[in-house]
């Protein structure tokens, strides 16, 4: 699988700062933080259209703001996590927070505005610096035009940068793909360990940063460096918290980011519940609510309805999320990041995955890859049980659930091999630190000393050098 293949990037580390300038360095080029310098201030123009977008995007600010020397000003699309860190969207982010292949159809013409009103804004602002956050759909049209109308003007060209490497190399005929990139994209920020090395072998400046997910980890222990990657929350106090009583079994609900995700799944959630109810009479759901204004508005009016009582839990809460995953004895999850949330959590999970059922073909007909969720997926291994397509149904996901949450219980063997297996997928998602040794500015270090790979990130954007 192209894992194994792939894997001898340097030992697994990133670039460094140092490292790069001396791959680019040349009499005619400058780093963005020698332009920000002269202007007086960085000017950041960046964009994402999801929930999971929204959280690197605020992350990836915060660190800018950090290790600048010269004040950062910020214009783009975000939500609610990126307004925190001073974001004033073009847009609610939600107006482009759609995915699938054929269920972008009905959207096409709100898009197609809602990106010339984003190009606009952009050539308004004229940053130094153009940041995507994944949504590569939206991104690479946005950054292609984008560099189309400073090249017809004359302008001075911001460097454009990309969050979130696309996973062409799961697809047939990716790598074509993945090199039509640099026309338009000056530099790929990854988040696995495979991407850089595939990137850069396809002619594209690119830095593997480590996995966003990692900075739960930081954020929950703000005063040492993680010796372990691992998330423990505390279930005594969910569980009082939501008058739970001791013995009753704790399902977690995980159904996704984006709208039209959500209302396919969370109905097939809500039957297999109905069904597991038969055998776990006392068991509680709790559905994980992303921070998506109308994911929050469609999960209200669907739960009022549901006859089975269930827990809702609002995104945004990194201790609210992990307590009830620390309380839970499985979760079922769409496929997404929120597998690797789980692998943080040592929750055992199933992953279930639906579509239109033309994507679901497509998918098939093009994917290179056995497997649909990241820990599967990085250790070629199904060590998570999946659900796809047509045999994603309440009966099969039932099946599965209650299958892995007894053997779970009752075999230690298995509880052990899934406890080591992620531990090394989370132990891949981790970048070397070694780019942030070579600073200029050693007081930047001094005032932020832990590695994560949104400070990683904000170095190589910082450090980036653009020809004259």
């Amino acid at each position: 699988m192209w894992f194994r293949k792939i894997w001898n990037v340097d030992g697994g580390n990133i670039v460094g700062c140092s490292r790069l300038m001396r791959r680019y360095t040349s009499a005619s080029s400058r780093r963005v933080l020698d332009m920000a310098a002269k202007d007086g201030e960085l000017r950041v123009f960046i964009v994402s259209g999801e929930v999971s977008g929204d959280t690197i995007g605020f992350r990836l600010m915060a660190s800018l703001k950090k290790l600048s020397p010269v004040p950062v000003r910020f214009s783009g699309v975000g939500g609610t996590m990126m307004s925190n860190q001073g974001l004033k969207s073009v847009f609610p982010m939600e107006d482009i927070a759609v995915m699938g292949l054929l269920e972008l159809l009905p959207h096409l013409n709100k898009l197609r505005l809602k990106l010339q009103e984003t190009l606009e804004a952009a050539l308004l602002f004229q940053p130094h610096v153009v940041v995507t956050v994944d949504s590569k759909g939206f991104s690479f049209r946005l950054l292609k035009q984008l560099r189309a109308r400073y090249n017809q003007k004359s302008f001075e060209i911001p460097v454009h940068f990309h969050y979130v490497a696309p996973s062409f190399w799961a697809w047939k005929g990716g790598e074509a793909r993945l090199r039509g990139l640099a026309g338009f994209v000056d530099h790929i920020l990854c988040i696995l360990p495979n991407e850089e090395e595939v990137c850069r072998s396809n002619g594209l400046v690119a830095t593997f940063v480590g996995h966003p997910i990692l900075e739960d980890v930081w954020e929950l222990n703000l005063d040492t460096l993680p010796h372990e990657w691992k998330i423990e929350g505390n279930s005594e106090i969910f569980r009082r918290n939501h008058a739970i009583p001791a013995g009753a079994p704790i399902i977690s609900l995980l159904p996704g980011s984006r709208l039209q995700e959500v209302t396919r799944m969370l109905s097939l959630f809500a039957n297999t519940i109905e069904l597991l109810k038969v055998s776990f009479p006392e068991l509680v759901p709790v559905i994980h609510v992303a921070t998506n204004q109308h994911v929050k508005d469609y999960v209200t009016r669907f739960t009022n309805k549901w006859p089975v009582p269930a827990i809702l839990i609002p995104g945004g809460s990194l201790h609210q999320k992990y307590d009830a995953f620390s309380a839970s004895s499985v979760a079922l999850c769409a496929s997404g990041t929120v597998a690797l949330e789980l692998q943080l959590a040592r929750l055992p999970c199933v992953v279930a995955y639906r579509a239109h059922f033309l994507t679901e073909w497509i998918i098939r007909y093009k994917a290179k890859i056995s497997y649909i969720s990241l820990p599967n997926i990085l250790l070629d291994s199904a060590i998570i049980p999946e659900a796809l397509f047509q045999v994603c149904t309440p009966a099969k996901l039932a099946s599965l659930t209650s299958i892995h949450h007894r053997k779970l219980i009752h075999d230690d063997g298995l509880r052990e091999k899934q406890i080591v297996a992620a531990e090394k997928v989370t132990r891949l998602l981790c970048a070397s630190p070694g780019n942030l040794d070579n600073l200029e500015e050693p007081h930047q270090r001094w005032r932020f000393p832990h590695y994560t790979p949104s400070m990683i990130a904000a170095s190589a954007i910082l450090c980036h050098l653009k020809p004259y």
